[in-house]
């Protein structure tokens, strides 16, 4: 049987006409067809992970590599699979990026005032203990760093802020990276949860719900190996009481604010929730040896030094654009705003893009659907504005600050935008329907699987976000070949890919270069893999009795 397609075999073909999707175009083999459409997806993880090209160049390869197999393998017509590619880089400037870049821009007027160092400094003042230094500022205050804006910002930041405490090099990346796990799949906002929702069509409310069922046990554990990293078992028989105390209100909540509350809001509630926790903990056990404090001195002081205390109005301002920020997308969320702000929508079929299912009914990726004010984006970019004027940053500095978050960002919206775009043509041609239908052949198994697929994802391309995007629809159609339920296995992708995050060349080089270790990226990796593979090991072992009745009283 001829592989190619008769649409392409007659000049006379539409370059855009009605695609009805066939997961076993190539052949007429559902493993042939698999096996070309992983083609992108190679393209991608090779050149990122062994030739290590840039992220944006690697998606474009692979976006073109889609292309080229939706066209030739799949005989999608050429204008059809551009207007998918279309699609899909809009979805990944909005909403995604527009998310991204206002929250960034959020914490870059904090850091031009002068405020974030302030906010570092409260932190460091509670302990002066190594082991609750690692839990507040890497664990807790790079939870909200990673809600805010993630793309590698927690580790970058963190790090710094250990080293400055007097962290060795080494211990402070070491530290840093394995603390930035457990809120990576509610971070930037919720971006990775969101998109993972928009990719594989189910709603957003089931998919955050059952993440939120299954990171919570990451957080459960970090805290504790975290004081094992900065001290071995001394550091967790002596200071056991805070980390335990931090990943369990963590973990709570982040539970009930991603079933309950807000996607968006998830990863601030549960670290700032977790913070004040250890903050009263150490009210309450004002001798114990984790929580000793050196009285301020008179002028600043070297790394594990007190440094003179700053004004409670200023401590306030620091720790106001955050409290902003909740307060804002709190309001969204109350019944008689919500549905005002829902009702200003963007929604169309995208214009030429005609694709149907095998059964002929209009596939999801045809259409565009933005609530425009309620978007996390938007409200962010109201609470911008807001923190902007309570920390007295002016108009044309606050506009200066956008331009340069803009420009700090230009590598990483055509990243985005071009993962986004090779995601919605696999999506659409069918490619990842076919390797889900294979994949599918796993059976029982693909529930203790699935989650080292996000895994893998997110080791070499850096982002739960692309890995989502990539492999979460992959993962439904997979889930529902298998018969498991598909919003397990969806979360299982965005949930084990968080445990990459750490092993990923671009989280290692950002992390070696904040403390100055450049060319240590070998050095970090060995020091976190076994910590990564260790805890997927776990978290995998959960989602697979998540699958059976003995933990499936889980599922939302």
């Amino acid at each position: 049987m001829s592989m190619i397609p008769a649409a392409l075999a007659s000049p006379s073909s539409e370059l855009l006409a009605q695609y009805q999707q066939d997961p076993q175009a190539v052949g007429g083999s559902l493993g042939l067809s698999a096996l070309v459409s992983v083609l992108p997806l190679a393209v991608v993880l090779v050149l990122l992970g062994v030739v290590r090209v840039r992220a944006q160049w690697a998606a474009l390869a692979g976006l073109l590599t889609a292309l080229v197999v939706a066209v030739v393998g799949y005989g999608m017509p050429v204008g059809t699979s551009v207007l998918a590619a279309a699609h899909g880089a809009l979805f990944g400037l909005f909403p995604i990026m527009w998310i991204v870049v206002n929250a960034l821009w959020v914490f870059n007027m904090t850091v031009a005032t002068g405020h974030f160092d302030v906010l570092r400094r409260s932190f460091g003042a509670l302990s002066i203990d190594e082991r609750t230094q690692a839990i507040l500022v890497a664990f807790c205050f790079g939870a909200l760093l990673e809600a805010l804006a993630g793309f590698g910002a927690p580790v970058a930041i963190t790090s710094v802020m250990l080293v400055a405490l007097g962290f060795t090099p080494i211990k402070a990346a070491v530290v840093a990276l394995v603390a930035n796990t457990a809120p990576v799949a509610f971070g930037a906002m919720g971006v990775p949860v969101i998109t993972l929702a928009r990719v594989t069509g189910l709603p957003l409310d089931q998919v955050a719900s059952m993440v939120g069922r299954q990171t919570p046990f990451l957080a459960l554990l970090v805290p504790l190996l975290l004081v094992f990293l900065v001290d071995g078992k001394r550091g967790v028989r002596e200071a056991w009481a805070p980390a335990l105390v931090c990943g369990l209100v963590f973990a709570v909540g982040q539970f009930l604010t991603s079933n309950f509350l807000s996607v968006e809001l998830t990863d601030i509630v549960a670290a700032l929730l977790s913070a004040l926790a250890v903050f009263a903990l150490a009210r309450v056990r004002p001798n114990a040896v984790w929580a000793a404090r050196r009285p301020a001195i008179a002028g600043g002081g070297g790394p594990g030094t007190a440094e003179a205390p700053d004004a409670p109005a200023e401590v306030r301002r620091a720790y106001a654009p955050y409290v902003i920020i909740i307060v804002v997308f709190a309001l969204a969320q109350l019944p008689g705003i919500k549905p005002a702000l829902d009702a200003v929508k963007i929604a169309f079929t995208f214009p030429g893009l005609d694709v149907v299912d095998p059964a002929g009914e209009p596939h999801s990726t045809t259409m565009y659907s933005l609530t425009a004010i309620s978007t996390a984006g938007t409200l962010m970019l109201v609470a911008g504005v807001i923190v902007a004027i309570v920390l007295k940053v002016g108009g044309g500095r606050a506009l200066a600050t956008y331009g340069r978050t803009l420009d700090e960002l230009k590598w990483a919206i055509l990243t985005v935008a071009g993962v986004l775009a090779l995601a919605y043509v696999m999506n659409a041609s069918a490619q990842t329907t076919s390797i889900g239908l294979f994949v599918a052949g796993a059976g029982g198994a693909l529930a203790f699987l699935s989650p080292v697929l996000g895994w893998f994802a997110v080791a070499v391309t850096g982002s739960d976000t692309s890995a989502n995007a990539l492999f979460g629809s992959l993962q439904v159609t997979a889930a529902q070949g298998a018969g498991l339920p598909p919003e397990l296995l969806a979360a299982a992708n965005s949930s084990g890919g968080v445990l990459g995050k750490m092993l990923s060349p671009q989280n290692l080089a950002i992390a070696a270069v904040a403390v100055k270790l450049e060319g240590g990226e070998g050095v970090l990796l060995r020091k976190v893999v076994g910590w990564s593979l260790g805890l997927l090991a776990v978290l995998s072992v959960i989602i697979a009795l998540q699958a059976t009745p003995v933990l499936g009283w889980m599922l939302p």
